[in-house]
């Protein structure tokens, strides 16, 4: 259990925390807007200076209590253990930030209206009633006011709820409250408009993270010493992923904003530099503190001083990240008089014609995949280090085939698929069945559950880290229902006809958010189809081998099916898109399509077969296995089982016979009895005359 010592952060303590954060926050963001000049008066419209000083300065507030909100669920779920009173003060102190968030999310929404239309504020109905046509109608005033619901309704759990598992629920709630962010950040149907959304939304993330998570875990220290080290170091687990994840989304974001070197002069390039510099410093003293002051005692007063220092720093950055929302980005020269129709749909210019060489050098990364691939990538050589450093094995071929699965992953949402299954139904098909068929394949034979239970620290103090999620997750009811073979199977046969002849296709080719829905999807409904049928993995009991066979046969006869209805048809799906798209090379959009049916009946067929050969030789090593387990207890038994096996078969004989006898002893009497009766002339042994 989790020790029950009073803390020794005081409420005072903890708004001293937090005032030291929102002083140099405010500071950060006045510094970048005069150093910017994003607050200058406009020349048309302009809102005044009490909106262009204090709309900044109110979205910073807003994001520091988002922030706050998240890092303290984070943290209820990673760190404390239900029941203790480290759980409540979190929970108390997410909820405090979360109204917080709602409050101020309310006046940034209302500020921001007045920003955009260059009105004043009153209390008058047109007033009311533009304010009402901005939040109900209007995208930014939409994702503004999804936000703040968010807010409020993540304030209104927090204060309910007690538990881990709630509270992680509660943080997953918050985190999707970023996402309305992330898609104001930048407009949809613009030029990078796919990297500047995933950029922002995992900046968001990893910011909430790394900054709240630190007042969190000043909220619940206490003074026993080795607590506050266990604490510290939890943290700093998280904090180590938030701060990659900040670096890479940081980078991403100004690969759209800055196209050439010159334009790190401007003052949004400087600062973006002068961000960075603080992202570094911030980086350094977090590993200084936790790499030598960990092993002394918690309660040094120099440690307070260095979380303090911190504090003050992050709340700078967010300051500066703050001002530079709000100023221009260099004008990248685009010409949009004219655009084509691929730019008016997409929001890119038509790529260059699809050649052999180009399905390897062109490429359009998808951070979040390709951040998910990275970090799959290096988190399980890491739990392959660790077995390797106890001394317990792990297959090399398994370690190489999740290696393998996480390239082919990022190569499909960052590669050339991603650049052209825009235009191209043909590529998305490839793509299509790739993630749902080739992925899982070499994904589901690294076990990574597996490797997960044997290398991460099992806890004893019943808090839950990364090792207790995973299993939980994977033995919920629910996880048990959606990887059953039956479903599994059901699930991947009928997602493509689901997906392809409902509004689904449309959303997910048209919007952001629901393309990344249908990676998640697909990808996900082949690795629960491959875990049913080949998977090591714990899950729900596994099928025998030939009702595997039947299932995977009757999923490949749906596939072809499916593909010979697209391979003859005539009619083409989103003619409004692909037939729009004023392509000039490459088949036409409908020989395209039917090309696509092709490629969704005969590509799918290798991957298919690989998984039919992986069913049969795990059929073939599992009847060795079982001969191999009959002969070791035979030879443990010294022959006894196989004296017992050969005396039931000669006991079983010796019945079969004796069964024999005795039908025959009972026809030969009824034999004997009926030559009587004809000797006798048909008289019965009674002396009756036989009628």
């Amino acid at each position: 259990m989790v020790p029950q010592t009073p803390p020794s952060s005081s409420p005072r303590l903890i708004l001293a925390a937090a005032s030291l954060a929102i002083v140099f926050l405010v500071l950060g963001t006045i510094g970048g807007l005069i150093f910017s000049g994003a607050a200058n008066p406009l020349v048309l419209a302009d809102p005044g200076p009490f909106v262009r000083w204090g709309l900044p300065v109110v979205r910073g507030m807003t994001d520091l209590a988002t922030a706050v909100a998240i890092g303290a669920l984070a943290m209820t779920a990673f760190a404390t253990a239900k029941g203790t009173w480290q759980q409540r003060r979190l929970l108390d102190l997410a909820g405090i930030s979360a109204a917080i968030w709602a409050g101020a999310g309310t006046l940034t929404t209302v500020m921001t209206y007045l920003s955009v239309t260059g009105t004043g504020f009153s209390g008058s109905k047109t007033f009311g009633d533009g304010l009402w046509l901005f939040v109900s109608s209007i995208n930014l005033g939409q994702n503004l006011s999804l936000n703040v619901l968010a807010g409020a309704v993540v304030a209104i759990l927090a204060f309910s709820v007690s538990g881990t598992v709630a509270s992680l629920f509660v943080a997953v709630l918050a985190m999707l409250g970023l996402v309305p962010l992330a898609i104001s950040g930048h407009a949809s149907g613009t030029q990078g408009h796919s990297m500047a959304v995933n950029a922002l939304g995992l900046h968001l993330v990893g910011v909430s993270v790394w900054v709240g998570g630190l007042v969190a875990a000043w909220a619940i220290r206490s003074k026993d010493a080795e607590a506050n080290q266990v604490v510290t170091r939890r943290y700093s687990s998280l904090a180590l992923f938030a701060y990659f994840v900040v670096a890479a989304s940081g980078i991403g974001a100004a690969s759209v904003r800055i196209l050439n070197p010159a334009e790190i002069l401007t003052p949004y390039g400087e600062l973006i530099l002068a961000k960075s510099a603080i992202l570094l410093v911030v980086g350094a003293l977090g590993a200084y503190y936790r790499l030598r002051l960990l092993s002394k005692t918690a309660q040094s007063r120099g440690f307070y001083r260095l979380i303090g220092l911190e504090v003050a720093v992050m709340g700078m950055a967010m300051g500066l990240a703050t001002a530079l929302a709000h100023t221009a980005p260099p004008a990248n020269n685009v010409d949009l008089s004219n655009p084509t129709p691929a730019q008016i749909l997409t929001g890119e210019k038509l790529p260059p014609e699809l050649t052999s060489a180009r399905w390897l050098t062109e490429w359009k990364p998808d951070l979040i995949w390709l951040t998910i691939g990275v970090f799959g990538i290096v988190l399980y050589l890491v739990g392959f280090w660790r077995l390797q450093r106890r001394g317990d094995s792990w297959s090399l071929a398994r370690t190489l085939s999740w290696i393998g699965g996480m390239l082919l992953l990022i190569w499909i949402t960052s590669g050339s698929m991603n650049v052209y299954e825009e235009y191209l139904f043909s590529v998305h098909m490839i793509a299509h069945m790739m993630l749902t068929m080739a992925v899982p394949l070499l994904l589901v034979p690294g076990a990574p559950v597996t490797l997960i239970s044997r290398a991460v620290q099992k806890r004893t103090d019943d808090t839950r880290g990364v090792r207790e999620w995973v299993l939980w997750a994977v033995h919920t009811p629910y996880a048990r229902f959606v990887s059953n073979p039956l479903f599994a199977a059901l699930n991947f046969a009928t997602s493509l006809v689901i997906f392809y002849y409902t509004p689904l296709f449309s959303l997910a080719t048209r919007n952001h958010l629901g393309h990344e829905w249908m990676i998640v999807h697909f990808l996900i409904t082949g690795y629960l189809f491959v875990q049913a049928l080949v998977g090591i993995d714990p899950g729900p009991k596994p099928i025998n081998f030939p009702v595997r066979l039947m299932i995977l046969i009757g999923t490949l006869t749906f596939h072809a099916l499916f593909g010979l209805s697209l391979m003859m048809g005539d009619g083409l799906l989103l003619a409004d898109w692909f037939g729009a798209m004023g392509r000039t090379w490459g088949q036409t959009p409908i020989a395209d399509q039917q090309n696509g049916g092709a490629i969704a009946w005969g590509v799918g067929e290798f991957p298919a077969a690989i998984l039919t050969i992986m069913v049969s030789v795990q059929w073939a090593n599992s009847d060795a296995r079982e001969a191999r387990r009959k002969d070791r207890a035979s030879d443990r038994s010294g022959g006894a089982d196989l004296e017992a096996y050969n005396q039931m078969l000669a006991a079983n004989a010796a019945k079969r016979a004796a069964e024999v006898e005795r039908r025959e002893a009972v026809t030969a009497a009824r034999q004997a009895q009926q030559d009587r009766q004809y000797e006798t002339g048909g008289h019965t042994e009674s002396g009756e005359a036989g009628e």
